[in-house]
């Protein structure tokens, strides 16, 4: 009998139990989605600003009377400024938090495209593109703090992969429809078109955005589904877990594997990003108004691959058990390689060769891209993330200064984009190995200082 009780009893505790947390389930608030699909319209808006040039190249050679070397400097030029942001902003995020830098940033970066729709001359384009750099600087340390801030850890991947895919989505769509305004307004009105939409996102953005622990309709059922001291990533916070200095996190062999990785992948994105349009037109005689539809085509499978395996599929997997830190190495490795598929495009003979090896590269490396950006929550204590986000971010525009100028050069020596395409995949070979035999296990920190 007394038996027959006791399992009464944890029958009787267990519908209890079930009936407390099944409303709960089905009626968790979804506030976190909503930042982070306000982050994925960010950065949406800050890519049509920066896609804007290479839309622009042929109508900014006529019109300034300017070499393919000097279009990439043109190009570099805004991540100069924002590569030496990165460092010290990492540090600003950590202190000030996502929401005040972030209203800066957005104000500046589209201050800057209405400034150069405004220029008279080469100079004033160039310090246009510079402001620009400075503007966008916090966006995406600032978003992997704040997706760090607002969500459990098996929700990242998807949360990262809504703004990481918006990149590719700007692209995609971006390089079209900026095309239509060139074409029939001229360059000029391209660039206040983008300032237009900027201006509109930064008054969004100071409207909705506020830090977990300040917005007044968090509830708190979503506050401990995000799970408890993670929310206060994103604020400033003093407590009991130490800071780590710059040179401290350098030190690791976790951050340096991530920091060639992530150099790597911005070395190809960034070359696509920039020259992309001038290959399918002058290399493959394309004209410009197809030359800026197909663009398009490999910028939207990389929005699929970011969303659906970098984003969905890895969350999905975690969720269903599988060792999280295994399944984002794999997708972070295996998609790393893909990119190697840019060699088939440096022997392309036609447009559907070229799009199809690009579209190889661009989808594998677009699927590692919201693992990566994830990791820096993952991997570093919350006093840190936004250091570790600005130091691969450095890396990042390091090494798209290095693609804006170097394939610049060897375009007008060879005439050609192979040698291009062959020192992208010698240095995605370079990060692939970071990520092998660097990174190790994704965990977050054992001790109170640094990395694991």
């Amino acid at each position: 009998m007394a038996a027959v009780q006791r399992l009464g009893k944890r029958l009787a505790d267990r519908d209890i139990h079930s009936a407390r947390n099944t409303p709960q389930r089905t009626s968790l608030p979804r506030r976190r989605w909503r930042i982070a699909w306000l982050l994925g319209i960010g950065v949406l808006v800050n890519y049509f600003d920066r896609v804007n040039l290479s839309v622009s190249h042929d109508s900014l050679i006529a019109a300034f009377g300017i070499s393919e070397v000097a279009f990439g400097y043109l190009s570099s030029a805004y991540n100069w400024t924002y590569a030496l942001c990165q460092l010290p902003i990492g540090v600003v995020l950590d202190k000030f938090g996502v929401r005040r830098v972030g209203r800066i940033g957005a104000f500046l970066w589209s201050a800057a495209s209405f400034a150069a729709a405004v220029t008279p001359n080469l100079s004033g384009l160039f310090g246009a593109r510079l402001l620009l750099g400075l503007g966008e600087a916090p966006t995406f340390p600032a978003n992997a703090k704040a997706i760090g801030a607002w969500f459990p850890a098996r929700e990242r991947s998807l949360a990262t992969s809504l703004f990481d895919a918006a990149a590719k989505f700007a692209s995609a769509i971006g390089v079209p429809l900026i095309g239509i305004v060139l074409i029939g307004a001229g360059w000029r009105w391209s660039f206040a078109f983008t300032g237009a939409i900027s201006l509109a996102y930064f008054l969004l953005f100071w409207h909705v955005y506020r830090d977990p622990d300040e917005d007044p309709s968090m509830a708190e059922s979503e506050r401990l589904h995000i799970g408890g001291q993670e929310t206060s990533l994103v604020t400033p916070d003093r407590g009991e877990e130490p800071s780590s200095s710059l040179g401290q996190l350098l030190s690791q062999r976790k951050v340096i594997g991530l920091t060639l990785g992530m150099g790597a992948y911005n070395y190809i994105f960034y070359m696509l990003l920039y020259w992309l349009p001038a290959y399918l037109s002058s290399a493959l005689h394309i004209d410009l108004l197809h030359s800026f539809a197909y663009t398009s085509l490999p910028w939207l499978i990389a929005t699929v691959t970011d969303l659906g395996i970098g984003g969905w599929l890895v969350d999905f997997l975690v969720r269903r058990g599988w060792n999280a830190s295994g399944v984002r190495r794999v997708v972070l490795i295996g998609g790393t390689a893909f990119g190697l598929g840019i060699l088939g495009a440096a022997h392309a003979r036609n447009a559907p060769q070229a799009l199809l090896w690009i579209s190889v590269s661009i989808g594998g490396l677009a699927a590692a891209a919201p693992v990566a950006w994830s990791l820096p929550s993952l991997i570093a204590g919350r006093n840190d993330v936004g250091k570790v986000g600005g130091i691969i971010n450095f890396s990042g525009q390091i090494s798209g200064i290095a693609a804006a100028v170097v394939t610049g050069y060897l375009v007008s020596a060879q005439h050609s984009f192979a040698w291009a395409f062959a020192v992208a995949a010698a240095y995605l070979a370079i990060g692939i190995a970071g990520y092998v035999f660097l990174l190790g296990k994704i965990e977050q920190p054992r001790s109170t200082f640094g990395l694991a």
